[in-house]
C-alpha cells in the first residue's frame, strides 16, 4: 500500500495519541480485584468489591498493537526523511541578516 508522506505523518500522530492514552491505563494496580467486608449487624455483612471491567490482557494487547504500528510508521517516515530531497529556493538556506544591525 502506498500513502503520501502527509498521510503517514497524520497516521503517526494518531497512533502516538492512542499509545499516550493507553500508557497510563497499562498499570498492574488497576486490574487487582479488591474486596472489603464489614459487619453491619450480627447476621448481615456489607461487602464492597472493586472489579476491573476489562482484563489486563485487553489493555496490554491494545497498547502493544498500537505501539508496534507506531514504531513501524516512525521507521518508514525516518527512512523517507533521510532519502528524500526537496527542491527549495536558495534564499531559504541563507542566514538571517538584521537590516538594523551593521
Amino acid at each position: 500500500m502506498k500513502i503520501k508522506l502527509a498521510e503517514a505523518l497524520l497516521l503517526r500522530k494518531e497512533l502516538q495519541e492512542k499509545v499516550d492514552r493507553l500508557r497510563p491505563i497499562n498499570v498492574d494496580g488497576l486490574f487487582v480485584v479488591q474486596a472489603k467486608r464489614q459487619n453491619v449487624t450480627e447476621s448481615i455483612d456489607d461487602i464492597v468489591a472493586k472489579v476491573p471491567k476489562v482484563a489486563m490482557q485487553q489493555v496490554t494487547h491494545a497498547f502493544d498493537w498500537h505501539a508496534k504500528r507506531l514504531r513501524k510508521i516512525d521507521a518508514i517516515i525516518q527512512q523517507a526523511n533521510w532519502t528524500t530531497e526537496l527542491d527549495v529556493d536558495d534564499e531559504l538556506g541563507q542566514e538571517f541578516k538584521d537590516p538594523y544591525v551593521e
